[in-house]
């Protein structure tokens, strides 16, 4: 699809277009799929980061038609440089990222990038069309805790099961957007053994009843 076939078809869109003629999803392993898991997230959560930075993440959850909205913002100083980063991402009714406008400031400037997907897997960053992105469903925020939540509610695994969440992967310092591959397997009923093998990272996530990350080590824990 063209640049200008996406961008005009989202606009002529609501954020979650043709979502509802998608169903809303089945429950897998106890955990359920889709937007009928909105009830059970709680309107806001916030973590420390620690370790890898210092730096505190706040998030808040806004139902919206065929879906779900999250604000939040992250600073943070990391390698003695300090940063923020404030989210507006946008999922359909089966957690598929259909929308994210993100902000940053660095030393190095105040940066902004709005992303768009069709939900199933075509991309547009900053205007400009990804195809390097193809086929990719979550987006992931370095600089966030949270975004972990969205392959997970996503994929829906049983116990015992695992499957590759590959992300559309967008960086703290500068706000640049590239691919990045993730495994998730579900090891327990909220713990999940996650790997990025492009970083060499690799750790057991703890998630709340609500599919929010409890602890993700080395990186941040949950404080509200």
């Amino acid at each position: 699809m063209s640049r200008g076939g996406l961008a005009a078809g989202w606009l002529r869109s609501s954020p979650c277009y043709a979502a509802a003629s998608r169903g809303s999803g089945a429950r897998s392993g106890g955990t359920v799929r889709g937007v009928s898991a909105a009830p059970r997230l709680p309107p806001s959560a916030a973590w420390r980061h620690r370790d890898a930075r210092d730096g505190f993440e706040v998030l808040f959850v806004e139902p919206v038609a065929d879906g779900l909205r999250f604000h939040g913002s992250t600073s943070a100083v990391e390698e003695g440089v300090a940063w923020s980063v404030g989210y507006e991402i946008e999922v359909d009714e089966r957690w598929h990222t259909r929308r994210a406008r993100i902000t940053g400031r660095s030393p190095s400037g105040e940066r902004s990038l709005e992303v768009l997907a069709d939900g199933d897997g075509n991309w547009v960053a900053g205007g400009v069309e990804r195809p390097e992105l193809a086929g990719y469903l979550d987006i992931d925020l370095e600089s966030s805790a949270f975004t972990n939540a969205l392959p997970m509610h996503r994929l829906g695994l049983a116990i015992g099961a695992a499957a590759e969440a590959p992300a559309a992967y967008v960086r703290a310092d500068g706000l640049t957007i590239e691919r990045v591959e993730q495994r998730y397997e579900r090891i327990a009923d909220r713990r999940y053994d996650y790997r990025a093998p492009a970083f060499d990272f690799r750790c057991e996530l703890a998630y709340d009843e609500h599919g929010l990350v409890l602890d993700y080590p080395g990186i941040a824990v949950r404080v509200a």
